[in-house]
């Protein structure tokens, strides 16, 4: 009798652990799919609308023979993304599944987008999901109908995801946008960057039982998908090194693991592509102590393809240089901790002021106290971007605003101000001293959204959904925590040293998850002056510069160079380059965006139906009055770069140099300025321009919240939390124009 109740209880036991190993494989998860496109188009009579608009707006202001300016994002994320996909489960109070038909949809009908790019991240592309995201694009393309004349433009393209562990290693995500999606033009499969592909893989490398008994315990289907997301990725491997892109094997993941790989795989390859950096100032992943000047040497930039920069995004603005320092590096590489500013407050400085306070507040002896003071700053310099797990027991409060740019209008959270725009122009590389190399980009805009929602920023609604914001309101709970945040502890009076190969932590948990949900927008446009709707004139407007961006509202933007060398007596528009003889004399114009009306307009309930408009739309579309804003002034940014080696950077920017106050006419500002030193101070120079609106509230524009004192000093802040609060703060919607490039006419830099 025993006998067989034990051989009952072992059947029982390993029926048990297989049904257990089938689930932790996926069996009851549901393949993450590219979903279904909607069929109709966007109705003709509001594409002609908003083109017609444009013209009469173009007029007004006193533009002849405009071309069309057509608004698009190319920073757009699907929950193939594996962030995406982390960030739709129930512990992040996600909304599940947001595949790259909804970001077609979205586009078409919620953001009235006329193009836009989805940007997946590379390294959780399988094949399968590369197929579906190709057919995706066409299948979106096809709605359209009219090839030359279509109501939205679709991109196909990826994201190039690389962290660096040190300032001398990391280059940071660059997106890839390809001109074309027909088989013979784009490549096999996206690159990703090496080694994000290595610390994602090791994230999802979960055993089968390990992941069976996440899904059941987790109590939602949407962690069965997330088992079956990571069981699809459990074998796919990287490409051999040292082959030809085009005889890899079809089912391997291509990476490279720098810029110039990259670039170098893409000349492999042979198509058309644009490379757009991004997030150059997000301190949430790039090293404290990071600068864009290595970027600048041999292969590690390419001219022909990283053409344009993303200036801003929902991940906030990387427009301003700051000389304020994160970290202080020795000859030997040896960080230590800078002493804070007014306008900046070091977190490793903040790492000393948080034990000073515990060890007073116990009563310890004040010598002893700065000890520990000086200890924790040492230990929160070396540890980098984790210096915030060296305070144990610390809250996201107890940091402030430490790591922030206080006078940064929605400054992207822990500024890094070497991989500002600013920066990056003023620099000059030297390797050949008769021809300086030097970047020009034209500038765009954004959105960087997780949730198959192109051109957010229409309306600042939705904090959750329209932002990378969570509704967590505090510490995650549930089997799946440590993935996004770091178990709790108690909090001690001295710090610890962070060592990155014996801490347990991994993933989202490492970064400051929490504070930094106070630094997402709404996100931000490209705006492209094209001469036509088509996907070929929409990329040679990219392919010349010939670009803008805004932080989310339809600003109408024009910046030219009046006067340039020749007879034909047309004006150089923005991202032109030219050289001078005399003193170049500029144009600019600006036309507000139109207020936004609630709701959607009727032709969205037609083409969706109500159900997609909520689940897609959120029952908000870009929906505009007749209305304009104001432009209340244009501020202009002079930047001379780098003639020596040497050259201080911060005395080669002038922001702003000139500034403008404009009529308050709903028609738009119009000004004309010239730069009468150009030929006598004989510097290679260029100028952007920003237009500025009134004054309107924004999710996340006060960032922390912080309360001040008279001297500066943060005393409190009020995070943003929870589903409930907008955070909503006062700030000046922007668009920035892409430079005009000036050189001497005795020469000119590569």
């Amino acid at each position: 009798m025993l006998k067989k109740i034990g051989i009952v209880v072992l059947v029982v036991i390993g029926v048990g652990a297989m049904a257990l190993y089938a689930i932790g494989l996926g069996a009851l998860g549901r393949h993450e799919g590219p979903g279904e496109v909607a069929t109709a188009p966007r109705p003709d009579a509001a594409v002609v609308s908003t083109a017609l608009s444009v013209t009469q707006a173009a007029s007004a202001i006193g533009i002849a023979r405009p071309k069309q300016i057509l608004f698009g994002d190319l920073h757009v994320h699907t929950t193939f993304s594996f962030d995406a996909f982390l960030i739709s489960l129930p512990l992040a109070q996600g909304e599940g599944t947001h595949p790259p038909a909804d970001a077609c949809d979205f586009a078409r009908y919620c953001s009235a987008m006329d193009f836009w790019s989805i940007n997946d991240h590379a390294e959780a592309i399988t094949p399968a999901n590369w197929r579906e995201t190709v057919a995706a694009i066409r299948q979106c393309n096809e709605v359209a109908s009219d090839p030359d004349n279509p109501d939205s433009v679709a991109y196909l393209g990826w994201e190039w995801t690389q962290v660096g562990t040190s300032p001398d290693n990391h280059f940071g995500h660059k997106n890839v946008v390809l001109a074309h999606t027909d088989e013979a033009r784009i490549p096999a499969r996206p690159i990703a960057a090496t080694s994000t592909v290595r610390r994602t893989r090791a994230a999802t490398q979960l055993s089968p039982f390990v992941g069976g008994g996440l899904a059941l315990a987790g109590g939602h289907p949407r962690y069965h998908d997330l088992v079956r997301f990571f069981s699809e990725r459990r074998n796919f491997e990287e490409c051999p090194e040292g082959v030809d892109v085009r005889e890899l094997p079809t089912d391997c993941l291509e990476t490279a693991a720098t810029p110039a790989d990259l670039f170098g795989k893409l000349d492999e390859w042979g198509h058309d592509a644009i490379v757009i950096p991004h997030g150059t100032t997000w301190g949430f992943y790039t090293p404290p102590g990071s600068s864009w000047d290595k970027q600048l040497a041999g292969d590690l930039h390419d001219p022909d393809r990283q053409t344009l920069f993303e200036i801003y995004s929902g991940h906030g603005n990387s427009d301003g240089f700051r000389t304020w320092r994160e970290l202080d590096f020795d000859d030997a590489g040896r960080a230590s901790c800078p002493e804070p500013t007014r306008d900046y407050l070091p977190t490793c400085w903040r790492a000393g002021e948080i034990i000073l306070e515990r060890c007073l507040d116990a009563g310890d002896p004040a010598a002893e106290c700065e000890e520990r003071a000086a200890e924790a700053r040492r230990l929160a310099a070396a540890a980098g971007q984790q210096a915030h797990l060296t305070v144990p027991g610390a809250r996201a409060e107890d940091w402030l605003d430490a790591g922030q740019c206080r006078d940064c209008q929605q400054g992207s959270f822990n500024y890094r101000p070497r991989g500002s725009a600013q920066y990056v122009m003023a620099l000059s590389n030297f390797d050949e001293p008769e021809q300086p190399r030097r970047f020009r980009f034209g500038f765009m805009s954004s959105s960087d959204n997780h949730f198959a929602r192109p051109g957010t920023g229409f309306k600042e609604v939705h904090r959750v959904g329209f932002t990378e914001s969570s509704g967590r309101d505090g510490r995650v709970a549930g089997p799946l925590a440590n993935i996004l945040t770091p178990p709790p502890e108690t909090p001690t009076a001295r710090a610890r040293p962070f060592d990155p190969n014996q801490t347990e932590i991994s993933g989202f948990a490492l970064f400051e998850l929490e504070r930094q949900t106070s630094y997402f927008m709404t996100g931000g446009l490209i705006a492209a002056h094209s001469a036509g709707r088509d996907r070929g004139s929409i990329w040679q407007a990219m392919d010349r510069r010939e670009v803008y961006g805004t932080s989310g509202p339809r600003i109408l933007l024009w910046f030219d160079l009046m006067n340039p060398p020749g007879t034909t007596g047309q004006p150089l528009p923005m991202g032109g380059e030219a050289e001078m003889t005399q003193a170049p004399i500029f144009s600019v114009r600006a036309v507000g965006s139109f207020e936004q009306l609630p709701g959607c307009p009727d032709y969205v309930v037609s083409g969706l139906g109500t159900d997609r408009i909520e689940t897609v739309c959120k029952d908000e579309c870009y929906n505009p009055s007749d209305q304009r804003r104001l432009i209340t002034r244009i501020e202009v940014v002079r930047i001379r770069p780098q003639a020596t080696r040497d050259e201080p950077i911060h005395e080669l920017i002038e922001d702003p140099w000139r500034s403008f106050a404009c009529q308050a006419n709903p028609d738009g500002c119009a000004i004309t300025f010239s730069d009468p030193d150009f030929v006598s101070d004989g510097r290679d120079t260029l100028y952007y321009v920003r237009a500025i609106e009134a004054p309107a509230p924004a999710i996340n524009a006060d960032g922390t919240r912080c309360e001040y004192d008279a001297s500066g000093r943060c005393l409190r802040v009020n995070l943003c939390k929870g589903s409930s609060d907008e955070c909503l703060g006062e700030h000046e919607p922007k668009a920035w124009s892409s430079p005009i490039f000036l050189d001497v006419a005795h020469g000119r830099a590569s």
